[in-house]
């Protein structure tokens, strides 16, 4: 069985940044006419108060989607041993310092001016609440204990799991 931790306020942010950038890559799932949809996005940064930031196009979908619906939900998943759901709102921003701060070189494959190009938005996500699931000890004891479990028929579970609360 897992062990429960839930996290408040600090803790919970650290736990949210530390999975996030581990992982970088999430679904980034918007809602529009009663509809989720998701696309794979690379998170820029995690700050200290826990929002997730992203680059993203002017004239995205997403976009698109939450100036009629800031809701939004993150999930992260790397392989048997990281998981991460984030419920928040949206907030997108054409803020240049913040671009310059958040820019990747490989988003010059979509922003091909650069960071300079009139396309890019940044959006902000503010978490309201969350879900992790990790492991205590790392990749290699769980994929030990696994193997321990289908040859012993017994359940091995190691990891710890909990709500994430700002």
């Amino acid at each position: 069985m897992s062990e429960i931790k839930n996290l408040t306020g600090n803790k919970a942010a650290e736990k949210m940044a530390d999975l996030a950038m581990d992982i970088h890559h999430c679904m980034f799932c918007t809602y529009h006419k009663g509809q989720l949809y998701s696309r794979p996005m690379a998170t820029q940064k995690v700050d200290d108060e826990g929002n997730v930031w992203f680059i993203s196009s002017k004239d995205s979908e997403k976009n698109e989607h939450l100036a009629s619906d800031s809701r939004v939900e993150l999930l992260y998943a790397h392989g048997h041993d990281k998981f991460l759901a984030v419920h928040g709102t949206a907030t997108i921003l054409f803020d240049k310092e913040k671009i310059k701060e958040l820019w990747d070189p490989i988003a010059k494959i979509w922003f091909t001016e650069g960071v300079d190009d009139p396309r890019i938005s940044v959006i902000k996500v503010s978490p309201s609440t969350g879900y992790y699931w990790d492991t205590k000890h790392g990749k290699m004891i769980e994929m030990m204990k696994m193997a321990a479990a289908l040859v012993t028929n017994k359940t091995m579970d190691d990891g710890i799991e909990g709500t994430l609360k700002n």
